[in-house]
């Protein structure tokens, strides 16, 4: 076959298993998900966490780099205007006023993980001297670029530059909205404890769930096929990594089917 007709039967397949899922037909569903797999092995569709959120096959321990670049790159045009006015997503502008509030900053370097569209540089400005930003989307990349409010802008996956970076180390890291695209959080979290100075703030948000919803897990993949950490969980990986937490925050992330949903704004410093 080539490649215009595998992308034509991937496209199918992918089609099924969707509508058996709108259809309540989960069993089914997951069977469909799993064929995708096979033609997908790199798992563009993110088939891995919808068969997760269904309750069927072992929960990933992240969400595929091609599903998040996938998704991101489709959704970079509009991404402001869907996750900010109408799903009142407003985690950035959280950041600043807490670190205000807890005295913390200014700041002389700071690195924007999954930096997206720029929305937390934007938060951070008048705080931070220099302002670093990695995404995986190429697409967002661009959209933040045309922003002006960073000094450098990196495409590729937080963990793996994280593991790699060998430049100055920052007093400040932000990951606003990684988290529910990562479930196990030790690689982020040590990756974390590498870069920054010693007595550097590391601040992120997560989504959650209620305890009888984890069932004993630490992170799970919820119904919106994002990721949902337990509290107990980002604390222990917190000081696994050699970090102290400052303050976690119960917050409603944004907006989902006209629910809110659940989460922390967590803020740490390392030791």
């Amino acid at each position: 076959m080539n490649r215009k007709i595998d992308d034509e039967e991937l496209a199918k397949a992918y089609n099924r298993a969707l509508a058996l899922e709108k259809a309540g037909e989960t069993d089914a569903a997951a069977s469909a998900y799993a064929e995708v797999l096979v033609m997908d092995p790199a798992d563009h569709g993110g088939a891995a966490v919808r068969m997760a959120a269904l309750g069927r096959g072992e929960t990933p321990k992240r969400a595929s780099e091609a599903y998040v670049e996938t998704l991101f790159d489709q959704q970079a045009g509009a991404f402001e205007d869907i996750l900010v006015d109408q799903l009142g997503y407003g985690v950035p502008g959280l950041i600043s006023e807490r670190l205000g509030a807890l005295g913390l900053g200014p700041f002389a370097r700071m690195l924007d993980l999954g930096c997206g569209t720029g929305l937390a540089a934007e938060a951070m400005r008048e705080r931070v001297t220099e302002i670093i930003g990695i995404d995986l989307s190429e697409n967002m990349i661009d959209v933040a670029e045309a922003k002006d409010v960073y000094e450098g802008l990196y495409t590729g996956d937080v963990e793996a530059f994280l593991a790699d970076n060998d430049e100055a180390p920052f007093d400040l890291l932000i990951a606003a909205d990684v988290l529910p695209y990562l479930g196990e959080l030790q690689p982020l979290f040590g990756g974390a404890a590498g870069n920054l100075t010693a007595g550097g703030v590391f601040v992120f948000s997560s989504e959650t769930l209620s305890a009888d919803e984890f069932n004993g897990a630490s992170f799970k993949v919820a119904p919106h096929q994002r990721f949902a950490h337990s509290a107990t969980y980002i604390g222990d990986a917190l000081a696994d990594a050699g970090f102290e937490l400052i303050e976690m925050l119960e917050i409603n992330v944004r907006m989902q089917d006209g629910a809110p949903t659940p989460g922390h704004l967590v803020v740490s410093r390392l030791k």
